[in-house]
């Protein structure tokens, strides 16, 4: 009975394909559904399609659930989270690793790693200084999230508002200069990056910086 209760629910959601939004509640009800989707295959994309339907088919439709333990759900999540991470330490270490051989990059105590593009005569800033930048920021395999420099616009902030590298690097810069940073993840955002960016957690960020002031 329940193989055929199964097989009857995946006919029903086979035969929605030509469904149409004829009002405010159908259109709510499908955008809930597109919400239910988009998250499970940003968090889960290795997930069983079928039984994930076959879930919310026995709920809506009132079914026994064939399992009951929630608790292998966090679990799951959390071994997956670990395992992600320690790939993602291992990944980064391993970029950081190899940037070090480039004989015009420099490392300091911290673990920084830069690359004078241009030495520049101007005075250097100081943790409290504000400072007028361009930049461009890209993920080790060249991916940009975010840069002044496409923006057409330089941006100016205090340097003991940014991340440790950027608050490192830029004293490292007499004004005038442009450097390449190699920013170790423990100097960036480390396990908590801006959510929906496309830096990963434990992820080394490279930047291109030029400093054209020292802001009052």
């Amino acid at each position: 009975m329940k193989k055929i209760t199964f097989l009857l629910a995946f006919a029903s959601i086979a035969e929605l394909g030509n469904a149409q939004l004829t009002n405010k509640i159908d259109t709510v009800s499908y955008l809930i559904g597109t919400n239910i989707g988009t998250n499970i295959m940003r968090q889960m994309p290795e997930a069983n399609k079928e039984l994930i339907l076959k879930g919310l088919s026995d709920m809506l439709y009132g079914q026994a659930p064939a399992c009951g333990d929630q608790g292998q759900v966090n679990n799951y999540f959390q071994q997956k989270t670990e395992v992600e991470s320690a790939s993602m330490k291992a990944d980064g270490l391993k970029f950081l690793s190899e940037n070090k051989k480039n004989p015009k990059v420099k490392v300091t105590a911290s673990g920084l790693q830069y690359e004078v593009i241009k030495m520049g005569t101007g005075v250097k800033p100081v943790a409290a200084s504000k400072v007028k930048v361009h930049y461009h920021g890209t993920t080790p395999d060249g991916r940009v999230f975010d840069s002044s420099v496409d923006r057409g616009q330089p941006a100016s902030f205090p340097l003991n508002g940014v991340i440790k590298g950027w608050t490192e690097g830029l004293q490292l810069m007499p004004v005038g200069s442009k450097f390449k940073f190699y920013i170790p993840q423990e100097l960036a955002y480390g396990a908590n990056p801006q959510p929906g960016s496309i830096i990963k957690p434990y992820m080394p960020l490279v930047f291109e910086v030029e400093l054209i002031a020292i802001e009052k």
